[in-house]
């Protein structure tokens, strides 16, 4: 007999999505998803997209008394690029801290990357290589982060975009219908 014979949720029967499985009896807190995620500085749209659910999906997972499976936990330490460890609650609250430095390290690793892609200058390329090569000396695990990304400014979750404006004409659909 396997697990998913057993009739627990959350536990992958053919039609069930892997989502997060609230703890009825205890609301303790499981993970920390969420507070890595702010930490990071990444937004709850691109984890969705990454993901390939929705919204909604992200904010049920994030909520840290959910009972997650591994999977998605892996799955979540890929995206954010932080160690299993640091997602998971410890009762001393002790991981507040290493999380916070590490949240730093990160954002500073990204941004030398982002300085080495973007610029042409020979000097600041060598800066930027440095800073690179002495952050990944102190913490070996930034050697796979990546740069920022380099797209506009996100928009929120109740903005539209340019397209949402505009006004088309009855002819644009008329030529859709031939």
């Amino acid at each position: 007999m396997s697990l998913a014979d057993c009739n627990l949720p959350g536990v992958g029967g053919p039609g069930e999505k892997p989502q997060g499985v609230p703890l009825a009896a205890s609301r303790r807190p499981l993970h920390r998803i969420g507070t890595v995620r702010q930490l990071q500085g990444v937004s709850r749209r691109s984890i969705a997209r990454r993901l390939s659910v929705d919204i909604a999906t992200v904010r049920e997972q994030e909520n840290e008394s959910n009972d997650l499976l591994l999977s998605t936990l892996y799955r979540w330490q890929q995206l954010l690029e932080v160690p299993v460890a640091e997602l998971l609650v410890d009762t001393s609250d002790s991981l507040a801290l290493p999380v916070m430095k590490r949240a730093r390290m990160v954002r500073i690793m990204k941004t030398a990357l982002s300085i080495l892609e973007q610029t042409n200058q020979v000097p600041i390329r060598r800066m930027a290589q440095t800073l690179i090569d002495q952050l990944v000396e102190m913490m070996p695990e930034l050697g796979g982060v990546s740069a920022w990304h380099a797209v506009g400014q996100r928009r929120r979750l109740d903005e539209y975009g340019r397209a949402a404006e505009r006004r088309l004409s009855p002819d644009v659909f008329m030529d859709l219908m031939d």
